[in-house]
């Protein structure tokens, strides 16, 4: 079975203690199935080459998020947030059927203007710790990706899909306008893709997806996981140091007018000659090229 690949004999996790190893899906490097977990909804897998792979757990069979969901996983994000050796993650769900099928429409629907704003800030918050995350995040997608997940996978930096996966942005058929992280759309897939896909509520194919530049890679059939250690492969090839202000300036270039943005990237260059990787890897090129 390929490193990361989901065992087909798993159990659901049943609130386990802060810190303790479980049985989980995934094996590790030695074949065994271990899974440290952060909290009852946040699952940590760890390899040697510092890549780590965030589970979100205990939220049903389609990873769905509750207000309980949404600030376990945030907090597991803002902890390993804070780990420098860190040089990838890989946000997955804990069954093959989605990674996040969407938020709790059954807790929504209990909601008023104010609980309302505090939902959504409360997922606000988890997307941001996303996107905010200063190594690589690649969100791995089998199956359903809906609503609130869509806009979680639209802050992670790759989207790696299953090629049966199926995604969507539902919230107007069930009242509600698509929000926050749903803003990311329109730089991924243009205005007139995302108005369709938040103003009719249909759902589009993997193909599709990859055609619209909504997702970066569809995988064969079974080849989820080698897909998603294909991108790994590829990010751990570079910098860390450079990876991460890269990602850094990409953030800030969304958000700032051009001219900015080239001036910015200066000092962020120079600043990278602060540390030896510049020089090491250069180094490391010019000796292979004699």
């Amino acid at each position: 079975m390929p490193a990361g690949r989901l065992r087909r004999d798993w159990r659901p996790l049943t609130s386990p203690q802060l810190g303790r190893e479980v049985t989980a899906p995934y094996p590790t490097e030695t074949g065994e199935t271990t899974m440290d977990m952060l909290n009852t909804f946040c699952g940590v897998d760890r390899d040697r080459r510092g890549v780590v792979r965030l589970t979100i757990c205990n939220a049903g069979s389609l990873n769905i998020l509750g207000s309980a969901v949404i600030n376990g996983v945030r907090e597991g994000l803002e902890a390993l947030a804070a780990e420098p050796q860190i040089r990838v993650l890989v946000l997955a769900g804990q069954s093959e059927k989605s990674m996040i099928g969407g938020a709790d429409i059954k807790e929504m629907a209990g909601l008023d203007q104010r609980s309302a704003e505090a939902f959504i800030t409360r997922l606000r918050d988890l997307c941001e710790a996303v996107r905010a995350f200063p190594a690589p995040v690649i969100a791995r997608m089998p199956g359903w990706c809906l609503g609130g997940g869509l806009e979680v996978a639209a802050a992670c930096d790759f989207r790696i899909a299953a090629h049966d996966a199926k995604f969507g942005m539902p919230e107007v058929k069930v009242g509600i306008p698509s929000v926050i992280h749903a803003a990311l759309l329109p730089r991924l897939i243009g205005w007139g893709r995302a108005r369709w896909l938040v103003m009719t509520a249909e759902n589009i194919d993997a193909p599709t997806a990859l055609a619209w530049g909504l997702i970066d890679v569809v995988a064969p059939e079974g080849g989820l996981d080698a897909a998603v250690e294909h991108t790994v492969k590829a990010l751990l090839e570079c910098g860390p140091e450079a990876l991460r202000s890269q990602k850094a300036l990409l953030r800030q270039w969304e958000e700032l007018p051009l001219q900015e943005s080239v001036n910015l990237s200066i000092g962020v260059f120079g600043r990278s000659f602060l540390t030896d990787e510049p020089h090491r890897l250069m180094q490391g090129f010019i000796d292979r090229k004699r």
